[in-house]
């Protein structure tokens, strides 16, 4: 605790803007992870064989940790959750899909502009105020994934489809947990997206299933089942904190984090780019917290309390 020069009591401890930061900036570190993991899996695990391990087993491991005093699948507006897990799996599909047909550099920078979306979106239907110095940040936060990515439109109009495609998705997704958090917990909504992912993936992985072979791939499988876990379930927390677009511009910190991780373990070139891309995304995070910060009300400080579902 710390006094004014008014002889007030200061808090020291970070607000609620701090800590949305923290946590979904911590999510996009446990993404990076997953995309790294991902990638060092290879292309003999395909998109479907990668979902129905993921999901599946993430059913598993929150099932394993919910409250069994009550049925885990019970939530308010189950309506809501149901499609929060159908546009959060689309969203992976297409992406997948989109790398698939596209380079991925244009697949990304497509995709990475789903905060948008969630700015567009969130204000239409959930009355989420975005305001000039909000819209900007989002804005220079694009701009510097398009640079780190040396974006250029190459590849198939599909492709280009599906990547913006995975956007909408992901946009939506991200604003429907944002509203869900106000009601439900952070575990009961991770479950729904694992159920739908799951069942969405179903059928394509027994049409043509690939099990592991050796312990290295089954040791890769189980750290992308555990940083997706973390990840989201950080992420729908951190969203109790900071509104829908805000929380997207703090993830995009995933695909500086994913650069830094290629530099650090496969030894890649740090080019001008990721210093210039990543400065611009991490700058447009740094001042969405500083501008939440000076416009929350002494109210608006303290969490509010809800009992949600876990």
């Amino acid at each position: 605790m710390k006094k004014t020069p008014m002889g007030k009591i200061r808090s020291s401890h970070p607000g609620p803007a701090g800590i949305g930061a923290g946590l979904m900036l911590s999510s996009a570190l446990m993404f990076a992870v997953l995309d790294g993991l991902i990638k060092l899996l290879g292309p003999g695990f395909s998109v479907w064989d990668i979902s129905f391990y993921r999901f599946g087993v993430g059913i598993a491991v929150l099932l394993s940790i919910s409250d069994w005093r009550r049925n885990p699948f019970r939530g308010d507006n189950q309506g809501l959750l149901i499609v929060r897990g159908v546009t959060g799996s689309l969203a992976f599909f297409c992406l997948v899909a989109a790398i698939h047909l596209v380079p991925i550099s244009t697949a990304m920078v497509l995709f990475f502009s789903y905060p948008a979306f969630s700015a567009l979106l969130s204000p239409l239907i959930f009355r989420e105020r975005i305001t000039m110095s909000e819209s900007a940040c989002v804005l220079a936060a694009l701009a510097g994934v398009t640079i780190l990515f040396d974006f250029r439109v190459e590849g198939a109009f599909v492709g280009h489809a599906m990547a913006l495609l995975g956007a909408l998705s992901a946009g939506l997704a991200v604003a429907i947990v944002k509203k869900l958090r106000e009601t439900n917990g952070s575990i009961i909504i991770y479950l729904y997206f694992c159920l739908l992912g799951f069942v969405m993936s179903l059928p394509q992985f027994f049409h043509k299933p690939h099990v592991p072979r050796c312990s290295g791939e089954w040791l890769m499988l189980g750290g992308i089942v555990c940083s997706s876990v973390l990840g989201q379930l950080l992420m729908n927390e951190g969203l109790r904190y900071c509104k829908s677009w805000e929380g997207g511009v703090f993830l995009m910190a995933e695909v500086v984090l994913t650069s830094l991780l290629g530099i650090v373990v496969l030894g890649e070139s740090a080019t001008w780019r990721f210093w210039v891309g990543g400065t611009l995304i991490f700058g447009s995070a740094i001042a969405l917290n500083l501008s939440t910060s000076r416009e929350m009300s002494p109210d608006d400080r303290m969490p509010q309390v809800h009992r949600p579902h876990h």
